[in-house]
């Protein structure tokens, strides 16, 4: 983008509240997720025991990454029913809100990605490198090639995701090496690098979702005038495009399993082109007052 900040139109007819609506809900999510893990070694209050890599809720509910099941299946290792169980859970609610919402509403190196893209568009640094978007799936099958190989769930040993997490509640040590590793990538190689084209816990919840029900709509894409906003703020800008730009017969559900639901382009939309709705829901809206598309629109994606 030319350094317009995206969602100017919007906080101007919403409020900054109302612009940044989801983006607040996202953070509020990620915190709370990760506060029920900090709760035991920080306070004492067992609520919720282990990481986001398998735990069990007041002694009841237990939920498992499914990924760490399959590498340990792969690996050899049977797992205990609780860990089945758990991965079922898990597996159902990303069928229900959208796989990769896990990445945007859950996951805590979230943040850490989407400071660096920040502090990317506002030094005006150039987009840089771009592995190719199935980069994330030959890594997901590395992955579980060396769990194989190996006998160990072996993304474990490396994952940002645990590395974070346990170094909040006991002390970062040497996992502040890579979370910075990740952050510097995102900043000077390669833009939203790491999310979208590298990490296989993303690329394997994409597959997950490719069938999940919640789903951002481009309901009144009539209304679009093209500033190019949700382009700007988009982690996945590709899945927008087919939603939006979509002929009058054509879904205007984004579709593609890429999308990690995090409604930034329904927060940054002036006119309200974009809704969290379901899948089934593919009739586009009428448009309403749409404007002739805007002479600078195209200069302001990113």
């Amino acid at each position: 983008m030319s350094g317009r900040y995206p969602g100017r139109e919007a906080i101007a007819r919403k409020g900054r509240l109302g612009a940044h609506r989801w983006l607040i809900l996202r953070r509020l999510s990620q915190t709370v997720f990760l506060g029920l893990f900090l709760l035991g070694p920080w306070a004492g209050i067992w609520w919720v025991k282990g990481n986001l890599a398998g735990s069990m809720t007041l002694d009841l509910l237990p939920l498992t990454d499914p990924l760490v099941l399959l590498q340990g299946l792969v690996a050899g290792h049977w797992p205990e029913m609780t860990a089945l169980v758990g991965a079922a859970l898990v597996v159902a609610a990303y069928l229900l809100v959208g796989g990769r919402a896990y990445c945007s509403w859950v996951c805590p190196v979230n943040p850490v990605t989407d400071a660096a893209h920040w502090l990317h568009v506002r030094l005006g640094l150039p987009k840089g490198w771009q592995p190719k978007a199935s980069t994330r799936l030959w890594l997901l099958g590395t992955v579980l090639a060396v769990s194989a190989l190996t006998g160990t769930t072996a993304w474990e040993l490396v994952n940002p995701v645990t590395m974070l997490q346990r170094g909040i509640a006991f002390g970062m040590g040497a996992g502040w090496t890579l979370i910075g590793a990740v952050f510097l990538f995102d900043l000077l190689v390669a833009r939203r690098g790491w999310c979208g084209r590298l990490c296989p816990v993303g690329a394997f919840y994409g597959l997950l979702g490719r069938t999940s029900l919640v789903r951002v709509s481009a309901t009144r894409r009539a209304d679009c005038d093209d500033c190019m906003d949700c382009f700007a703020v988009c982690p996945e800008m590709a899945v927008i495009t087919p939603a939006l730009r979509g002929q009058t017969a054509d879904t205007p559900i984004i579709l593609s399993g890429d999308c990690t639901n995090c409604g930034r382009c329904i927060d940054v939309c002036d006119r309200d082109v974009f809704r969290f709705t379901h899948r089934f829901d593919t009739r586009p809206a009428p448009g309403r007052d749409a404007a002739p598309p805007s002479p600078a629109g195209r200069d302001r994606a990113a």
